[in-house]
């Protein structure tokens, strides 16, 4: 089966190329602009729905919600990754920008929970729901529509233009966040925060009328017109050993590895510096946008370049960066960025001492956990305050207690027996007055921006972001090659999802947890390290090089 039946064009793209990678592209920003909105506006979205709950319970839950709609994009995969393997390309991955739009913009439309209760946050995770579900078919349609127009040795810098959108969407969301905080000030956080989601409306119209210019994948029509196509892309994906082994290689030695890297590279950076390092939402907005604008065209280079070297090479070398240097690059990030906490903490060292048979790992996906006993509450608001701390055992059953420095110890809270509202209470207490000691100590409450040293801030935020381009640029173009023409929607895009909706989306909520038990404020790193050293180990060892693969 021939790769394409539109020519090549020599060394540059073709108008008729050109058309097809910028009408899915621009189609996929706009849907990853959606995606990341929420992710952005998790601070505010935890105060405007999770209200019902202490300060740090409602964050940990809007970072659950933020979850929720990665864990369910391996489902959109098998939903609609059959039906674009059965139906066409095109006609898939336009219901899904629909289905994205729309859940997106009603995100803008939903009451606060101080207005209708929990039913406020169930619609929101429901939303969330159908967000991921959606994404989860988006991606793969894309990715094999571009490809599948690709001429020989080009297809992995016509798909790295696919890999340029998540970046550029989450660009965008950072973009219109900074005019409308700018423009509205206080009034942002009020009622402004809903306007990026309602501009959904505007670009999802223009998503549609551009998506509806295009024609089918001339390889699905090929098959279409010689009958190849699968009737069972499922059971051929996933209950035949030969593709399913491919497909988790694949999630394992390819996409995990991907994922993490993405993640951290990008949202994770941007948590950190915003919620554990207590920079300004604005200059830390700027920094990540600005990081993303300078790396974007490595997407492109590193694509390019696994037309000539290999895809494999490329993604592997990203994890194993990654892997050696995020630890260093975290604390040069945390020393050029807030110099107070190292200061503070090396003159007023925290200890927490409690039971160790009281503290919970405090990681929980479906959100039906209460950490409510002393241990759990106390190392939450540490963890939360951004400030490392050390751990102590204290007498089986006993109270946990914060120790600073010098000061008077503080006894955390035992809300295993209080009431809801009694907790709440309870907690908010406990945290003012935490807060007022770790003041003293010279922790401080946000960055100062007389300290920060911004040039080198951005540096290495730009270099985490050139790491998420080398993993990312060239993934799609392996993951197509990986698989059959007939089954390759559905094949692919599973281990893509769940590489990055489970490996990648639970990131932020692992490494709050990993913090949040040890202490360390760069603990949470372990997460990503691991798993990319696995990707490493398993694609170097496993996967093959597809670069000068023929069609399927």
């Amino acid at each position: 089966m021939a790769t394409s039946t539109l020519p090549a064009s020599g060394v540059g793209i073709d108008k008729a190329h050109r058309q097809v990678i910028f009408a899915s592209s621009l189609g996929t920003v706009f849907e990853w602009y959606d995606f990341y909105l929420y992710g952005s506006l998790a601070a505010i979205i935890s105060k405007q729905f999770f209200s019902g709950v202490n300060e740090t319970t409602g964050f940990i839950f809007a970072l659950l919600a933020f979850a929720a709609g990665f864990a369910v994009r391996p489902f959109g995969a098998l939903v609609f990754g059959r039906l674009g393997d059965l139906v066409g390309r095109k006609h898939t991955f336009l219901i899904t920008i629909v289905i994205m739009g729309l859940s997106t913009a009603l995100v803008g439309l939903l009451p606060s929970y101080a207005s209708v209760g929990v039913l406020a946050p169930v619609a929101l995770v429901v939303l969330r729901l159908l967000q991921g579900l959606a994404l989860g078919g988006e991606y793969g349609g894309a990715a094999t529509y571009v490809g599948e127009h690709a001429p020989p040795g080009k297809r992995g810098l016509y798909t790295s233009w696919i890999q340029t959108t998540a970046t550029l969407g989450l660009f965008l969301s950072l973009v219109v966040i900074l005019i409308c905080r700018s423009l509205l000030k206080t009034d942002f956080e009020i009622w402004g925060w809903r306007i990026p989601f309602l501009l959904s409306f505007v670009l999802l119209g223009v998503s549609v009328y551009i998506r509806m210019q295009l024609a089918e994948s001339p390889v699905f029509l090929e098959m279409k017109a010689a009958g190849t196509r699968s009737k069972a892309p499922l059971t051929e994906s996933f209950a035949r050993w030969g593709n399913l082994r491919l497909v988790i290689l694949a999630l394992l030695g390819a996409t995990a590895g991907q994922a993490v890297v993405w993640y951290c590279g990008q949202f994770y950076a941007l948590f950190f510096l915003s919620q554990v390092l207590k920079v300004d939402p604005q200059p830390a907005n700027l920094l990540i946008a600005g990081a993303l604008l300078l790396a974007t065209p490595f997407f492109l280079v590193f694509g390019s370049l696994s037309d000539r070297i290999g895809r494999k090479k490329i993604v592997l070398a990203g994890c194993l960066l990654a892997a050696l240097t995020y630890v260093p690059i975290f604390k040069g990030i945390t020393h050029f960025a807030n110099p107070a906490i190292e200061s503070a903490s090396t003159h007023a060292p925290v200890t927490v001492v409690a039971d160790p048979n009281a503290c919970s790992f405090q990681f929980d996906p479906v959100g039906k956990k209460k950490f409510v006993q002393s241990c759990d509450i106390a190392k939450a608001a540490l963890a939360k305050a951004g400030v490392p701390y050390n751990n102590a055992a204290g007498a089986v059953g006993a109270v946990a207690q914060v120790h600073i420095g010098d000061a008077p110890v503080i006894e955390s809270i035992e809300g295993g027996t209080m009431a809801a509202a009694d907790l709440k209470a309870a907690t908010e207490k406990f945290s003012k007055t935490l807060s007022g000691s770790l003041k003293e100590a010279g922790y401080p409450a946000k960055a100062d921006p007389a300290q920060i040293n911004y040039p080198m801030v951005f540096v290495l935020l730009w270099l985490l972001v050139l790491y998420v381009t080398m993993v990312y640029g060239p993934i799609a173009a392996w993951l197509i090659e990986l698989f059959p023409a007939r089954i390759r929607y559905t094949s692919m895009s599973l281990p893509y999802h769940i590489g990055n909706g489970w490996f990648g989306g639970f990131l932020p909520t692992v490494a709050f947890a990993l913090v949040a038990l040890t202490g360390d404020i760069y603990y949470g790193l372990r997460y990503p390290i691991i798993i990319a050293l696995m990707t490493l180990v398993i694609g170097a060892l496993f996967l093959p090089e597809t670069k000068d693969r023929a069609e399927l």
